[in-house]
């Protein structure tokens, strides 16, 4: 019994449960992490956005100077479960991108980013699912809104 007891103390020991805590932003952290401003005029600053978003690979779907609003997806990944000859299902994911330009004075503007994950499924009988999922992650934003950065650095030169 001795050796039981003195087995289970240590197996419970040893495993013990960790939980690792979800943090929620609030509106307010998170548009922290997804803006920066520049010190650069508007036209500038939305044509370096624009080349950043294709040099990451986007395909751009529309943009307007005019309201600084542009929305890009990345390319489709495509992978297919249990196999299509047996119904299975069929999913495309791809990583969406609004951006918001505005001009706050002459010389100076602000970017924001707005990163979603988005997962189209379809299966069989033409049933079909979406499911978008926000990316909060804070480096996803500082690296591309450091390209950013960069990019408009080298336009002002």
């Amino acid at each position: 019994m001795k050796k039981i007891m003195i087995g289970l103390v240590l197996a419970l020991s040893t495993t013990g449960c960790t939980l690792t805590p979800v943090i929620e932003q609030t509106p307010l952290q998170l548009q922290a992490v997804q803006s920066r401003e520049y010190e650069a005029n508007k036209p500038i600053t939305f044509a370096a956005t624009m080349s950043v978003l294709q040099d990451l690979g986007y395909i751009i779907q529309s943009a307007d100077k005019d309201t600084g609003f542009i929305t890009a997806n990345s390319a489709a990944s495509n992978s297919t479960n249990f196999g299509e000859a047996l119904g299975g299902i069929t999913s495309n994911s791809v990583t969406k991108v609004t951006v918001f330009i505005e001009e706050l004075r002459p010389g100076m503007t602000k970017v924001r980013l707005n990163f979603v994950n988005h997962k189209a499924s379809s299966g069989s009988y033409g049933q079909s699912f979406n499911r978008d999922t926000p990316i909060t992650d804070p480096a996803t934003y500082n690296n591309a809104l450091e390209k950013i950065e960069d990019a408009i650095f080298v336009r002002k030169g």
